[in-house]
């Protein structure tokens, strides 16, 4: 009786292993991939998205009452209405940026970013909104000393920027002396007072930022200097699906004139190219 009783037991046993074994994971290996994690769906699910940025007039700045400004917080708004979702604008370390896109910190880098082909490679980049180029900004009674050289002069520019490129893989700044600093508007103060020679910037930072009627009254842009032409776009993470709509959206605001008005408010009409 108990050899009947425990070859019962291993049968039910046997029959319970082979169910375990071959019924669940059977269906388990036969079920389709999971589909990788909408980005956009990531971002309207929360509510917000939140903008990475650092602070360089006529972009993101802070006017007489504190409150953030600029082209691209005033952009960044239209396409957040349209998204659905809220802005957040957070300061980030420029020469940090990818790490804090990849990260999570933030879900786009929207700051006046230069399209490189590294960086396609590396984010997911919206279609070009802005043309733009270096130019040296200076001293007015410096200027023209910059003209066709900058042997000799000390040099600064943004940690991770367009100019911090062109300063050091341009031979016009071969005989100079370069220094990475944190931000464009750190570099032109470094200029106006005395500590650097030249500084390295966003054309469209110099508009408004230096000359007659701001703070920097006595610099000017060296015009002899003529760098190549670039354009700013969106980053988002490496295959987001953020980056098409978006696109829609800025293609919405260009055909309803939100954006030319946006741009034309910080005077940068002239060198918006979104169509």
């Amino acid at each position: 009786m108990k050899k009947i009783l425990a070859l019962t037991l291993a049968v039910i046993m046997a029959a319970a292993m082979l169910v375990g074994c071959s019924g669940k994971p059977a269906e388990n290996s036969a079920a389709p991939e999971a589909q990788a994690e909408s980005d956009l769906a990531y971002i309207t699910g929360k509510g917000k998205m939140t903008i990475g940025m650092t602070i360089f007039a006529p972009m993101n700045y802070y006017d007489e009452n504190n409150e953030l400004i600029g082209f691209e917080v005033d952009f960044g708004k239209a396409v957040c209405e349209k998204l659905g979702v809220e802005p957040e604008f957070v300061e980030i370390n420029w020469d940090a940026k990818e790490v804090e896109l990849n990260a999570k910190n933030i879900d786009c880098i929207w700051n006046g970013m230069t399209i490189t082909d590294e960086r396609k490679a590396n984010m997911s980049i919206s279609n070009p909104y802005m043309t733009n180029k270096q130019v040296m900004v200076a001293k007015k009674d410096k200027a023209d000393a910059y003209k066709e050289s900058a042997a000799g002069a000390l040099v600064v520019a943004e940690a991770g920027s367009a100019g911090e490129e062109l300063a050091t893989g341009d031979a016009f700044f071969a005989d100079a002396d370069f220094t990475a600093v944190d931000s464009m508007a750190k570099a032109l103060m470094d200029v106006a007072s005395g500590t650097s020679d030249i500084a390295i910037v966003d054309y469209v930072t110099s508009i408004g930022s230096i000359g007659e009627g701001t703070d920097y009254e006595d610099l000017v842009v060296v015009e002899a200097a003529d760098f190549s032409p670039e354009e700013y776009g969106i980053a988002f993470r490496k295959g987001s699906d953020t980056t098409a709509k978006v696109n829609e959206i800025i293609s919405e605001l260009v055909a309803d004139g939100t954006l030319a008005e946006i741009a034309a408010k910080y005077k940068l009409d002239g060198v918006l190219s979104a169509k």
